[in-house]
């Protein structure tokens, strides 16, 4: 089976762990929010590739579900005693060095899709990774405090500012501009199912969509898609302050009406959230809570039948 999935951060990294466990042997093609990355110290930081690629790979730190395993913080430490800014984005020694590759290999012309292909050989995530769009796109957010009406960078919003101050606006700049990256429409159109995980409908799932063709090109295939929302909160992390921010309704119908029927085939909810439903799309109740790797997996499947029962 040729599987494509569009993943953001944590909850995505964790389902496609359990998707390559439900589907083995299967051609896994993943594309990956890129919205999220950000130059810090002269570094290049990709933060949902890496998740993606640590988690996968298995050089995550499970507890946290970002970063590497076993990290220690003593660069960190010492670009804070220069006083070097900023500060509140936390880089581990382990993390610096895919950051410095990255950083070098750009700097010599290379795409950054070569690069990630590049940080994959030695982690073997066992998938086929793939960055939304070779050009940089950041996405940023519009906020009013102290110092008036302002864009802060997505990052700064959500690390922080924990998403506290009220996001009046979400935007991906340099989307209009930018083109898949090399392998992304190819592996859509090759595709047998598109999945999309519980990512933040927003910033991660809707950030990838937003490069001209990826939508269409995802419209075109048999697409289910797992709920991030259950009983009206997220999973995990602020998607609701992101929901809130473009006026959507922070639940699993509100959610599946942001997609759209034109754009999904099927729909996973959780139990409480049953009552959920869109003319043209099957929507069906399954426990949600990737509470440990099996609970993970049977998710998967649970996308994965349905996609065969919208497909037949």
């Amino acid at each position: 089976m040729r599987i494509v999935s569009l993943a953001g951060g944590i909850g995505g990294a964790r389902f496609l762990r359990g998707l390559k466990a439900a589907a083995p042997g299967s051609d896994i093609t993943v594309i990956g929010n890129t919205g999220d990355d950000i130059t810090l110290f002269g570094l290049r930081v990709c933060p949902d590739l890496d998740t993606v690629m640590y988690t996968l790979g298995g050089g995550i730190n499970e507890e946290q579900g970002w970063g590497r395993a076993d990290e220690t913080f003593t660069v960190k430490e010492e670009l804070a005693a220069y006083g070097m800014q900023p500060q509140w984005f936390g880089l581990g020694d382990r993390d610096f060095a895919t950051h410095i590759v990255r950083s070098q290999m750009l700097a010599a012309g290379y795409p950054l899709s070569a690069v990630t292909e590049a940080l994959c050989d030695r982690w073997r995530p066992g998938v086929r990774l793939l960055p939304m769009t070779d050009d940089q796109t950041e996405t940023h957010v519009v906020i009013e405090d102290e110092r008036g009406r302002r864009a802060v960078h997505f990052q700064e919003w959500w690390v922080r500012l924990r998403a506290s101050t009220p996001a009046l606006e979400i935007a991906l700049v340099g989307a209009a501009s930018a083109t898949p990256a090399p392998g992304v429409l190819e592996a859509l159109e090759r595709a047998d199912v598109v999945i999309l995980p519980p990512s933040n409908p927003v910033v991660s799932v809707g950030t990838i969509l937003q490069i001209p063709g990826i939508r269409e090109a995802v419209a075109a295939k048999t697409v289910v898609g797992v709920s991030p929302i259950i009983g009206g909160a997220p999973v995990r992390g602020m998607a609701d302050a992101c929901l809130t921010a473009i006026g959507v309704q922070t639940s699993a119908q509100g959610v599946l009406e942001l997609y759209g029927a034109d754009l999904l085939d099927g729909w996973l909810v959780a139990e409480e959230d049953a009552a959920t439903s869109l003319e043209g799309v099957a929507v069906e109740a399954r426990p949600l809570l990737m509470s440990s790797p099996e609970a993970t997996r049977d998710l998967a499947a649970a996308a994965l039948d349905l996609a065969g029962k919208v497909a037949a």
